[in-house]
């Protein structure tokens, strides 16, 4: 049966307009991004196919261009219309961010921060560097790979934060397991940088670990 023959109420665009996207579940909003379904099937149970194939929506939407080429019922036009989206969600969140104090906007920080990393299939370390004022100055990934106490050096953070006149700064990274439950390595690394920036009057103001649909923020657990 055509999405069309459904009763109105279950289609998933009417349904958007009816009850907010936040009432669609994955498979429903992937369908209104496809369009249109693949041979035999309609878009709804193509986005479930596409979900069951890669585990997640998160998954998905982290997928290499041959990943994702690779399944029935989509291509390279719906790659790059997918890549658009999420640069727009992302260029959103940036300019929510640069609008709002960081301070007052835990919320449009972990939203942002957590949107920027989703895209990463490994792990990796970045700074939300801030002025004054508390606003960005810059979103900065500096290492990558395996992050453990060995590989996340305070001097290149420092010098980062130096290079760029910040005065407070966010710690982020990302747990491309799905768990966002911050290890006794992502303590120590918090504590020696929090140590290391006091030296040169930088405030860190939080340390976020992002995981899948997670995230953990040590400020608001009472490490800082």
């Amino acid at each position: 049966m055509a999405i069309l023959d459904w009763p109105e109420a279950e289609r998933p665009r009417e349904k958007l307009l009816s009850q907010g996207a936040q009432a669609l579940s994955d498979a429903e909003l992937l369908a209104i991004f496809l369009r249109t379904g693949a041979k035999g099937i309609d878009a709804v149970a193509l986005a479930r196919q596409l979900l069951h194939a890669f585990g997640s929506l998160r998954n998905l939407l982290g997928a290499s261009q041959p990943q994702f080429c690779r399944q029935h019922g989509v291509g390279i036009a719906k790659y790059v219309q997918l890549q658009a989206a999420l640069e727009m969600s992302r260029r959103y969140l940036r300019a929510s961010l640069a609008e709002q104090s960081v301070v007052n906007s835990p919320v449009i920080a972990r939203d942002y921060l957590e949107s920027e990393l989703a895209s990463y299939q490994r792990e990796v370390f970045a700074l939300l560097l801030l002025d004054n004022q508390n606003r960005v100055i810059q979103f900065a990934p500096i290492f990558f790979g395996t992050i453990d106490a060995a590989s996340v050096y305070p001097r290149v953070v420092v010098q980062c934060v130096l290079e760029n006149n910040a005065a407070a700064v966010i710690l982020a990274h990302n747990h491309p397991s799905g768990v966002a439950e911050p290890s006794q390595a992502d303590r120590s690394i918090t504590d020696r940088l929090v140590q290391a920036l006091s030296l040169i009057d930088v405030r860190v103001l939080d340390h976020i670990v992002t995981g899948c649909g997670q995230t953990v923020s040590f400020a608001q657990r009472g490490w800082l």
